[in-house]
């Protein structure tokens, strides 16, 4: 498999996000799928596992605790703080205190005594990074955490993070459809040898063609709060996808692997986490590992999703205030 680093670390190209498996699109697979999806995403390679806090209020790091400690030798584990549910609300707290509550209390669900890669998971804008980030240090320092991370922060502010304490990685949506990155924070990730471990590369299922009626969603799902899932945007953005499914076709691929290589291609510092619930999906995109797709595939790719062609905000306007990423 092809092999990424993260500082000190290397795993396979990549890894999986295990967000799905318990909060986020509807309800949850049952227990005994997500076990098997776990384990099975071992048997296959995956060696990077990225989960959070916030997933399932604790539910999804216990599911991971409870299920991969027995393997903890086999992989690199992710986790995230600052954000995180208080009372059945969503909460952001980047105060050193809480950070390092939060650390605790995600050593004990995931059953380890030391997270690998550790992510401020919201840039808490009451507080400045440089305080939170130092937090983190000291948790490197007491050897609870190997690695701190960032998640969807500009170019500005993982520089100013890094002053205090090298970040490792930095985790922001990107893919064909999501181009972000590019504005500044892939070249600032490339500059300090930071990897970019990018989330949601096939576009919450988007560039699978499997979603053509976002009325299939349930109540729950948070992509019906997504401005390029409103029924009438995205059926501007579904008039993208046949010419897409026809150059995977040529490309003797599917929609999904189309979308991994191309951002396995896109630089060698970028780790994509694609997230799911079954099996088949599973094993379907690590295949695009062993892709070897001509360059001008994967430049048609880009031509024909991209900033320009998609319609709609990734977030809706609450939730974009949040971030901290540049915008087109």
């Amino acid at each position: 498999m092809i092999k990424r680093r993260i500082a000190d670390l290397e795993v396979n190209a990549i890894g999986l996000g295990c967000m799905s498996l318990s909060h986020g699109y509807g309800s949850a697979p049952p227990r005994a799928q997500a076990e098997a999806l776990l384990l099975g995403a071992l048997d296959l390679g995956v060696d990077f596992f990225d989960t959070a806090a916030l997933y399932g209020f604790g539910a999804n790091e216990t599911l991971v605790g409870e299920v991969l400690a027995p393997y903890r030798d086999r992989f690199v584990l992710a986790s995230k703080c600052g954000l995180h549910g208080v009372d059945g609300k969503r909460v952001i707290d980047g105060r050193p205190q809480t950070l390092k509550w939060s650390c605790e209390q995600s050593l004990k669900r995931l059953r380890t005594d030391c997270i690998d890669l550790f992510y401020l998971h919201r840039w808490d804008k009451q507080v400045p990074v440089e305080d939170s980030v130092g937090a983190l240090a000291d948790l490197v320092r007491e050897g609870k955490v190997r690695h701190i991370g960032l998640s969807e922060v500009s170019a500005a502010t993982l520089r100013r993070a890094h002053a205090v304490h090298p970040i490792a990685a930095v985790q922001t949506e990107y893919s064909l459809w999501t181009r972000n990155p590019e504005i500044a924070v892939l070249d600032a990730c490339r500059e300090l040898g930071t990897s970019f471990v990018a989330f949601s590369p096939v576009a919450r299922a988007f560039l699978t063609g499997a979603l053509r009626d976002v009325g299939v969603l349930e109540d729950k799902d948070i992509r019906r709060n997504m401005p390029r899932f409103a029924p009438e945007t995205y059926a501007q953005n579904l008039a993208l996808l046949p010419a897409y499914e026809a150059l995977a076709t040529e490309a003797g691929c599917t929609p999904a692997q189309l979308a991994l290589a191309w951002l396995l291609a896109k630089a060698e510092h970028i780790i994509p986490i694609p997230g799911t619930t079954r099996l088949d999906h599973l094993r379907e995109n690590m295949g695009a590992l062993t892709l070897k797709l001509p360059a001008d595939v994967l430049v048609r790719a880009g031509e024909l999703i991209n900033q320009r062609t998609v319609v709609g905000n990734r977030y809706p306007a609450g939730a974009q205030v949040e971030v901290d990423t540049e915008t087109f």
